[in-house]
């Protein structure tokens, strides 16, 4: 009811929307609607009250509430279905929960911190309160657990699409999945799949994306790798208008891999990459190769040119850029 009379007071906007309307549009007493109007401003919403004259919405809350992404959201499946949360240890770890209990392909979990966060490898994601995106996507592809693994790079193309588009920024991808700007990081991706022999129970793709971090916001020890959108351009952005790029990009490309396969994807992504052509050093769990990242093969893997001129295909690891 409370998300009723608040589309009320945005379809009245900039006017004032009478107590009496309201109740006649919802079919609920004065009282009824004084106890809403009372709850959407302990949400933050900003509504000025005026007698005879009724209700009138001054601002809306930099929050990622449900009612606010779904609002002029164009997308048909990612963020059908979309659970906000103030606080949470991490994004995935709610989605995998959900995905246990048959949440539907397309939900979106966001909270506005977290206090957990993962990034790959096992490393710590920064998430402060209101300051970017932490968000996680369940997907239910009707793939092969074989084929899935480009996913991770395709998020990344929808991300630094919905970056350049909505935020103003040159973002770049690290292959295989971190976004960089100028250099540093200013979003991650972790990617974990539930998966049976050949099917897959579901698919989680976690996102975090600094928007409106200021250098101070950073702990001391990121602000020579990471960075954000305020940092990048001076001006804070909508944390709503960005995310609502990154669902519909999202959309958009895992639609076209579901039909026309990773190709289009993967082409895409070379166009963003700030890795091929660079020298570059690869670190996995037992050894590490320094080389030039020459191309990526038609599975996502970073074919890698060694001094001694042997190609090396490498699935998994971390990349560092070398100078040139």
């Amino acid at each position: 009811m409370k998300e009723s009379v608040l589309r009320l007071l945005k379809k009245g906007y900039p006017g004032f929307v009478s107590g009496e309307a309201i109740c006649r549009s919802l079919g609920v007493s004065r009282t009824a609607v004084w106890k809403h109007i009372r709850a959407l401003r302990e949400a933050g919403y900003g509504i000025e009250a005026q007698p005879h004259a009724g209700y009138r919405l001054i601002n809306i809350p930099d929050r990622l509430y449900a009612e606010e992404i779904a609002a002029g959201l164009p997308t048909g499946l990612i963020g059908c279905r979309i659970y906000h949360y103030t606080s949470l240890v991490s994004t995935n770890r709610t989605a995998r929960e959900l995905a246990g209990r048959e949440a539907p392909d397309g939900t979106l979990v966001v909270a506005e911190e977290q206090t957990g966060g993962r990034g790959r490898l096992g490393r710590g994601w920064y998430s402060p309160c209101g300051k970017g995106i932490w968000c996680s996507v369940i997907l239910h592809p009707p793939v092969n657990p074989v084929d899935a693994p480009p996913l991770t790079m395709l998020a990344a193309v929808a991300v630094c699409s919905a970056l350049r588009r909505a935020a103003g920024v040159e973002a770049g991808i690290k292959w295989p999945n971190d976004l960089l700007v100028n250099g540093k990081k200013i979003c991650g991706i972790l990617t974990e799949l539930s998966a049976e022999m050949e099917r897959i129970n579901f698919l989680i793709t976690g996102m975090g994306i600094n928007l409106n971090l200021t250098a101070a916001d950073l702990p001391a020890e990121l602000r020579t790798t990471a960075t954000s959108v305020l940092i990048e351009t001076g001006r804070p952005v909508s944390r709503v208008a960005v995310l609502q790029a990154v669902l519909t990009e999202l959309e958009h490309w895992y639609l076209l891999w579901l039909q026309d396969g990773f190709a289009p994807v993967l082409a895409r992504w070379k166009e963003f990459s700030v890795t091929l052509g660079r020298p570059v050093r690869v670190a996995s769990l037992k050894e590490s190769w320094t080389g030039l990242a020459e191309d990526v093969d038609e599975n996502g893997a970073l074919l890698l040119r060694l001094p001694a001129g042997e190609l090396k295909k490498v699935v998994s690891g971390e990349v560092s850029l070398r100078p040139q």
